[in-house]
């Protein structure tokens, strides 16, 4: 059974960090594209920021860039959102996903068919 279980959102002050980890098991890691979205509270879903874990190629949405970093770590079937400078606008709901197969780091959702849980990301002013 494939499980992908997100944790370390929180409550953080702007300009804060907060790192989130994705911990995936079920199939095998470096084969599949994993993925971190959001959702804020009325907004539609977006990619937030993706990784090809065979090949290490990522993607980040535009207003994150600079300030989030997804890496990931093959031996313990982890990836990693780094999210520093966080703004009030980064308030959400992050889900990670992941692909069935093989993918470059595409965010737009489509293709990614497992989906962890969630974990609340709350950036106060």
């Amino acid at each position: 059974e494939v499980q992908l279980q997100a944790s370390g959102g929180g409550l953080v002050q702007a300009g804060g960090s907060l790192r989130l980890s994705c911990a995936v098991s079920g199939f095998t890691f470096n084969d599949h594209a994993i993925g971190w979205f959001r959702q804020a509270p009325g907004k539609e879903r977006e990619g937030v920021s993706c990784t090809s874990t065979y090949d290490g190629r990522t993607s980040y949405l535009d207003a994150v860039k600079g300030r989030f970093t997804i890496s990931s770590d093959n031996a313990k079937n982890t990836v990693y959102l780094q999210m520093n400078s966080l703004t009030v606008e980064d308030t959400a709901v992050y889900y990670c996903a992941a692909t069935a197969g093989p993918s470059g780091p595409y965010c737009s959702g489509y293709g990614y068919v497992y989906w962890g849980q969630g974990t609340q990301v709350t950036v106060s002013s």
